[in-house]
């Protein structure tokens, strides 16, 4: 027990949390970090933690209190899992942020208030590495890796959870005593069952994460690596990024269906871990006819002896036969410049709703003929700022089984997203209609879901969307969990059961305990909440 200990030492700084209330000039700032203008969270206190002393303290104090709580990172969630009106305290973690090296544990140590982008330049400036996570640095550790993780390097060397090898989570026993517990991969480690609910298990579902510790597999046996930089893959030294557009003037109902079929069929073909295509991230962006062009995009490790010749063989396969020429640019940066580039909606708070989904396979013609007239039909909705995306999978992401990690997804060769934006909040209801009828009539052959058992590979929890537990839009049958866990729900439920038997860590979409099955949260199809 001494190796796994229940209580890891923390820093001994100031040992209460910052609390700040309503009238505090603070307040403003911390309940407005959530990226979607949907949501108006309305707690009483934001709790602002930088040590795991603090985050122990603060969790304990709501439940001595009786507050519902919420825990925030980089306040990405694109639904109201924090921002939720019934929340009262939330414990905001972004003060926490530190990347270093853990000798004791010979992993390294990311806190879970840290941006990805803070990983990114830290892990690589100082020791050559990286974790293969998402694509916008602006996101917070917290949650993401909880989810899974995943990007631009997936395809190369897996998910973030796949090099995880530790988690320290503040957790709430049966007495309402708070406590801080470190879970390994370690077979023998008895919190084993933790560290799992945290590869793909969601974020605010178990307890309060303050650091990751990562490690890649093939690591952990024989004696300990002199240097730290053989933990963690090293990223290629620059990258090779070539786009192709078409306009959509160019592009009739024959040419995209072409489009997009030879994009779908290209990713079947090289979806196995070990293909030489799998070390190309792609993405195909199907904007609506007035908001640009139709863009595909494909990056390379610029290093690779092959790189030209594997991507003008991507660009050519999936041009082919489409009709219209497009307008091809490349570009080589350096790996960090290349990886720290904003997300286009950056510093853009908006309002906005997105809907995604794992694919076996490529759409079929019947779905990419609806995709078509959603994104080109004007007659009664003229939103610019609406887009489809195809995004690139599988490759080492499906090597692990699917019940190594809690992650389940590992059978997947694309994903598919919807996403759509706008200001004004009396336009909700239209938007929402045209982004829920969009989804719900592409997965209509699985009542409006993507369904695991017809075909589908079920949705990502890192993408939150609260349609999937409302039945009147999940109209399936398939409960919501099965979507986003398949088969791992019921071994979700009992770390679950284990680590938070009181439910302090709760959310319209976190993982119930054994036999609650009631809704959560207010699911108003029409409006923000």
């Amino acid at each position: 027990m001494a190796r796994f200990p229940q209580a890891p030492s923390a820093p001994h700084t100031q040992a209460r949390p910052s609390a700040v209330g309503r009238h505090d000039p603070r307040y403003p700032d911390l309940v407005g970090r959530g990226i979607n203008a949907r949501f108006h969270p309305d707690p009483d206190t934001v709790r602002v933690v930088a040590t795991a002393e603090q985050a122990v303290r603060a969790v304990q104090d709501s439940v001595r209190d009786g507050s519902r709580l919420a825990v925030r990172s980089g306040g990405h969630c694109f639904e109201s899992l924090v921002d939720d009106p019934a929340v009262t305290t939330v414990i905001d973690v972004s003060e926490m942020r530190s990347v270093r090296y853990d000798d004791e544990l010979n992993a390294f140590s990311v806190d879970s208030g840290a941006t990805l982008g803070n990983m990114y330049r830290s892990l690589y400036l100082r020791w050559g590495v990286t974790v293969p996570a998402g694509r916008c640095p602006e996101v917070g550790v917290g949650g993401h890796v909880a989810g899974g993780g995943g990007g631009a390097l997936s395809r190369r060397y897996g998910l973030s959870v796949d090099h995880l090898y530790g988690v320290e989570v503040v957790v709430v026993d049966s007495g309402g005593r708070a406590r801080l517990v470190r879970a390994t991969r370690e077979l023998s480690d008895p919190h084993r069952d933790l560290w799992w609910a945290h590869t793909g298990g969601g974020g605010g579902s178990f307890g309060l994460v303050t650091r990751y510790l990562f490690r890649s597999p093939g690591t952990d046996a024989g004696s300990r690596p002199t240097d730290p930089d053989r933990l963690l893959p090293r990223p290629p030294a620059s990258v090779l990024r070539k786009t192709a557009r078409w306009d959509w003037q160019s592009v009739d109902e024959a040419a995209f269906l072409t489009l997009v079929g030879n994009f779908g069929t290209w990713h079947e073909r090289h979806a196995t871990p070990g293909d030489p295509g799998t070390q190309l991230d792609n993405s195909l962006a199907l904007p609506r006819v007035s908001g640009g062009p139709l863009t595909l995009e494909t990056a390379v490790d610029a290093t690779r002896p092959d790189a030209e010749e594997l991507t003008d063989r991507f660009i050519a396969e999936v041009s082919r036969n489409v009709g219209a020429r497009p307008e091809v640019s490349v570009t080589t940066q350096p790996w960090l410049a290349a990886t720290l580039v904003p997300d286009e909606f950056a510093g853009v708070k908006g309002r906005f709703k997105s809907k995604a989904a794992f694919l076996r396979t490529g759409w079929s013609e019947q779905q990419a003929r609806m995709v078509y007239r959603r994104l080109t039909d004007t007659s009664g909705y003229h939103n610019p700022a609406a887009t489809v995306y195809l995004l690139s999978h599988g490759g080492e992401v499906n090597r692990p089984g699917p019940a190594d990690t809690a992650m389940a997804h590992r059978d997947a060769v694309l994903k598919t997203y919807w996403s759509v934006f706008w200001f004004d909040e009396g336009e909700d209801a239209v938007h929402l209609d045209w982004v829920r009828a969009s989804y719900g009539e592409f997965f209509g052959d699985s009542g409006g879901v993507p369904d695991p058992g017809r075909g589908y590979g079920g949705a990502f929890v890192n993408y939150a969307d609260a349609d999937l537990a409302d039945p009147g839009l999940n109209r399936s049958g398939v409960p919501w969990h099965r979507l986003y866990f398949r088969d791992n729900y019921a071994a979700l439920q009992r770390v679950k059961e284990h680590w938070d038997p009181g439910d302090a860590f709760r959310h319209a979409l976190s993982v119930r305990l054994p036999g609650d099955d009631a809704p959560r949260g207010q699911l108003i199809r029409n409006s923000g909440t």
